[in-house]
């Protein structure tokens, strides 16, 4: 479970724990706000794919992964004005590279009827303005999503994504426009990270889905549809 130190990804840890299962949450934050005894903290950059395969060995130690989750992601806003080199760096290690590394440091100790859930975005089916970088590398997510869900497939490993929209997290509220946000959804509101989290249950644990693979599911409350 990676970003598991705020948002959604701190959600869908304790999800996972109300669920009974066990959890090795991955941050960068030294302090996750999860203290239970069936959750192992394991603080390590998802760029860094040696220290990503170190950290999950030394976690799991020989119990094998049933569910991923990558939830990680950055959304700094980038324009063809503002880009630089460092924040394309910056994005697209973390939104792409990242699961790249967390789903390779995984599969290994993963066994038929598993599954795997990558975070993508709204912003990988239509175009959010100031989110240059951002937009793009959630669609590669999208894509990389098939691709792994194609070449797992044969382990019986299914791959699954999840394109939220706006959600009450402390980065997204950060922005102050989730007043605004919520006035555009046809639903009107914006999600919690606990609906976002049960989406994540269902797609892995719950065993409904175990024909779903390679798609990734659209969550915005009718504001985006494709």
């Amino acid at each position: 479970m990676t970003g598991a130190g705020s948002g959604m990804g701190h959600a869908t840890a304790r999800c996972y724990l109300d669920h009974g299962w066990s959890v090795i949450g991955i941050d960068l934050a030294s302090e996750m706000g999860i203290a239970h005894e069936r959750f192992t903290p394991a603080v390590v950059d998802v760029r860094d794919r040696a220290a990503v395969e170190e950290a999950i060995a030394k976690a799991a130690g020989d119990v094998p992964i049933d569910a991923v989750a990558n939830v990680a992601g950055v959304y700094p806003p980038t324009t063809l004005d503002t880009y630089t080199e460092d924040l394309y760096r910056l994005i697209f290690d973390v939104n792409v590279l990242g699961i790249l590394n967390v789903t390779a440091a995984c599969a290994p100790r993963m066994s038929a009827g598993s599954a795997i859930v990558n975070f993508a975005s709204v912003d990988g089916f239509t175009v959010s303005r100031g989110q240059l970088l951002y937009g793009a590398s959630k669609a590669a997510v999208v894509m990389l999503t098939k691709s792994l869900a194609l070449e797992l497939a044969p382990r019986g490993i299914r791959v699954n994504g999840i394109a939220p929209g706006w959600v009450d997290t402390p980065g997204n509220a950060a922005t102050g426009r989730m007043a605004e946000a919520a006035a555009s959804i046809p639903l009107g509101r914006v999600a919690h990270p606990d609906e976002i989290a049960e989406w994540v249950w269902t797609l892995t644990g719950s065993g409904i889905a175990g024909f779903m693979d390679g798609e990734t599911i659209v969550l915005s409350g009718a504001d985006v549809m494709r």
